[in-house]
């Protein structure tokens, strides 16, 4: 079907035209006819207002390569005459079990819902770097317990080791430079991290620099690192109560029911 918007079947839309008889919420009156950008301009638009005509890395994921990306290029450059971007770094999916996670789906994954289950997002932020961002993460609660456990070892150690003494040491350095400049190899670069917490040849002090050091990276938050408290929860404090109780009753029965319950 012959689409008159378009002269070639992969031309895209600069300018979208407002539809007759109808009102949008957003529309603006222009040169053309009264309308709104395409989705590609906007974006070009927002990048050389903020950024300027030619900037370093645009991100995005790799489903926006074959069309929203290869059109922000061929408008850019043909209105600037520069190049648009040095580092293009493409983001893989994250799945779930039945294949790629999407909004239509209503169990869709969102932050609010790990926080609302208990998990910090910062936890999920060490487990989204245990894959390099140009693979596909197959998302699964017992692989989020995994990385929870690593993240709060780290935060741990580094709570116990707060230093304003230390250096950085320069060989564990050079190790995280050389895998995270190979490509963002995130992973690489967490192992770095475990490598050093096990050298004994390295001071604690010079440790906790070195690590903090890679977190300007990484983003995790660990100088903010507190001792864990333990907090018995005043569910779990009601049955301590209830059990007592039941003890002091000759109630063994219900005794051994609500110690079970508090495990």
């Amino acid at each position: 079907e012959e689409n008159k918007e378009k002269r070639n079947i992969t031309d895209f839309a600069l300018w979208k035209f407002s539809p007759e008889n109808e009102q949008r919420q957003m529309e603006w009156e222009s040169p053309w006819g009264k309308g709104f950008p395409g989705w590609h301009i906007e974006c070009s638009a927002m990048s050389m207002k903020y950024l300027g005509e030619t900037f370093d890395i645009h991100t995005g994921g790799i489903d926006h390569i074959p069309v929203h990306h290869t059109n922000e290029i061929a408008q850019s450059e043909c209105a600037t005459g520069k190049k648009y971007v040095n580092y293009w770094t493409h983001v893989n999916f994250l799945n779930d079990t039945t294949g790629k996670m999407s909004k239509s789906n209503d169990d869709f994954l969102t932050l609010s819902v790990l926080q609302q289950k208990g998990y910090d997002p910062l936890a999920y932020r060490y487990y989204l770097l245990t894959t390099q961002y140009r693979s596909e993460i197959t998302f699964s609660y017992e692989a989020l317990d995994g990385a929870v456990h690593a993240y709060n070892k780290l935060t741990s150690w580094c709570a116990s080791h707060v230093t304003e003494g230390g250096a950085i040491n320069e060989a564990y350095k050079n190790k995280f430079d050389e895998v995270m400049f190979n490509d963002l190899n995130t992973p690489q670069a967490l192992a770095v991290i475990w490598t050093l917490l096990k050298d004994d040849t390295v001071s604690d002090d010079d440790k906790y620099r070195t690590i903090l050091s890679y977190d300007e990276v990484l983003g995790l938050n660990l100088k903010e690192a507190k001792k864990e408290e333990i907090v018995i929860p005043n569910n779990v404090k009601e049955l301590l109560e209830a059990r007592a109780s039941a003890r002091l009753a000759g109630n063994y029965q219900e005794s051994d029911r609500l110690r079970d319950e508090i495990s």
